[in-house]
């Protein structure tokens, strides 16, 4: 059976601690923690920080359904206000790719504090003067350093596929998982990114079975081919019926996660919504 958890993504106006019982007060059996500015961006993020999250969890009884590690923001003295995947894995300049893999880490070590199953991270897009070829290699051996950390913690990684990354699919992402040949490598399925790419949801999902180590949900305008913004489910064009029923078929009984990041002036009611939405689904 499906279990929905809310990412604390859409709280980036309060702290981490009082995001996790703010989701909670909705309803929510689980919780996905935003690896980055202002939540949990791990040069800044201390013991201090690390203990009022598990006060936190432990108060609101929400088990932790992923570590979002896409994003670096904090990276930034002033990034604007749109989501950075630099530095990523996939960066030709080895001291910025090595940062990246260290903050991947990082992730992993909090997952397997608050007994998180998975983290996900992106690609990147493949910049200037580095041709996707090269930017692949790069990708395998970055991965192969993050997975051999991850493995003795018993933390899966969820690639996380969009239009325009370097893996932007699910077929190429699937092929990723082969060629990489480790079974704690898999797909965090973003069910709106598949259907902007023009991808069938549900063949989607069946396609991925045995290989998601999450679900990220959101609603999508346009649907096949529709732009790339997140909305509440029920305000676009995805039929969550389906969904759900391919989530069953190939038999996934993990977290479905909401990311609704585009309510950050009001993420109280996009959570409220959100379940009152998808709750007849489960």
């Amino acid at each position: 059976m499906v279990t929905l958890a809310f990412s604390t993504n859409a709280y980036t106006r309060s702290s981490l601690p009082e995001a996790v019982r703010r989701i909670a007060d909705h309803g929510y059996a689980g919780v996905e923690l935003l690896g980055d500015d202002p939540h949990a961006y791990f040069p800044d993020f201390g013991d201090g920080d690390r203990e009022a999250l598990l006060e936190a969890l432990s108060e609101t009884d929400l088990a932790v359904s992923n570590i979002n590690a896409n994003t670096a923001m904090g990276y930034y003295d002033d990034a604007p206000p749109s989501a950075f995947f630099e530095p990523t894995i996939i960066r030709a300049d080895d001291e910025a790719r090595e940062w990246r893999i260290a903050y991947t880490k990082r992730a992993i070590d909090l997952a397997e504090a608050v007994g998180s199953p998975a983290v996900c991270l992106a690609t990147g897009r493949p910049l200037p003067g580095t041709p996707p070829e090269a930017a692949r290699e790069y990708l395998r051996d970055s991965l192969h350093e993050i997975l051999d950390y991850a493995e003795p913690r018993d933390v899966e990684v969820g690639i996380e596929y969009e239009p325009e990354l370097l893996i932007e699919n699910t077929d190429e992402v699937l092929e990723l998982i082969d060629e990489i040949g480790r079974n704690s490598l898999g797909i965090n399925l973003d069910v709106g990114h598949a259907a902007v790419y023009g991808e069938d949801v549900p063949e989607s999902i069946h396609a991925s079975a045995g290989s998601i180590t999450g679900i990220h949900l959101e609603d999508i305008v346009g649907g096949r081919r529709g732009k790339h913004y997140h909305r509440i489910p029920g305000e676009g064009d995805l039929d969550f019926r389906e969904i759900f029923d391919a989530l069953a078929d190939i038999g996934y009984d993990g977290f479905a996660t909401l990311e609704l990041y585009t309510y950050p002036d009001e993420p109280d009611h996009a959570a409220r919504d959100a379940m009152a939405e998808l709750e007849p689904f489960l």
